[in-house]
């Protein structure tokens, strides 16, 4: 299968899904996460309309930034789409990186620590640029995966809540990785119940509104779980054979 197919046949997961749980299918943002994919599959993917590509190294997402106009000049279409691409930084932002991520990025998916929100907040001051951003939580529990502990995320929700540069637009997990889908599902549950707790009891802001949770391997149970950003790499991008909803998957 093609890039093109691959993503048509994501796209229709992501609609299956979607309305197994009576949810309208364009509340869920698809992130296409381009680290495993080439330039040249990036504006295929452009062709088909798709805005929305998620990196998760700052170095790479500069270079795809760099070097997008000329490839998309090549395919003869106008290199100022490239001013219309939504770059996500999805993966562990250090905060010597900080910067650099501001310049590049839509949406940051990763902040996890108070010293990176503050971070971010006097680069946004310095500049004048509202950054949005999430709040990643630990909801695994696994000493492998960076966010913040459950406990300790409300309490972080409020000191960042208090910051005028740095926009917090929602929470963002990694569920375990397993070959069952279905295993993701607690730590999908864990983050949507502390977004609802959030919610109700917090007074956010009207751009809280974001649950940025799933991968290719998980990604509809994701949905089921109301997640508004599912990050899909490998299932379009590495030709990964294609699975029925609901079936256990074996790609990430």
């Amino acid at each position: 299968m093609n890039t093109a197919s691959n993503y048509h046949l994501v796209r229709q997961r992501i609609v299956r899904a979607a309305r197994k749980v009576n949810r309208d299918p364009a509340s869920v943002t698809l992130v296409a996460v381009a680290k495993s994919g080439t330039l040249g599959q990036i504006v295929e993917l452009i062709k088909l309309g798709h805005r929305d590509f998620g990196e998760s190294r700052v170095q790479q997402l500069q270079q795809r930034i760099t070097e997008l106009p000329a490839a998309l000049a090549a395919e003869n279409l106008d290199p100022a789409i490239a001013g219309d691409i939504r770059w996500h930084m999805i993966g562990h932002l250090q905060r010597n990186k900080a910067g650099a991520a501001m310049e590049a990025s839509w949406l940051i998916h990763g902040v996890d620590s108070m010293r990176l929100a503050e971070e971010l907040e006097s680069l946004g001051q310095r500049h004048q640029k509202r950054i949005s951003a999430l709040l990643e939580v630990n909801t695994s529990g696994e000493e492998s995966k960076f966010g913040v502990r459950l406990p300790a995320a409300r309490h972080l929700f409020e000191q960042f809540r208090g910051m005028s540069a740095l926009n917090l637009v929602g929470l963002m997990t990694m569920a375990p990785q397993d070959v069952q889908a279905e295993h993701a599902r607690p730590s999908f549950v864990i983050l949507r119940e502390l977004f609802d707790e959030i919610q109700l009891q917090s007074d956010p802001s009207p751009d809280f509104k974001h649950m940025s949770m799933g991968m290719s391997g998980d990604f509809e149970v994701a949905i089921e779980e109301g997640a508004t950003l599912v990050r899909v790499g490998s299932a379009i991008f590495n030709s990964p054979a294609p699975q029925p909803l609901g079936a256990a998957a074996s790609h990430r």
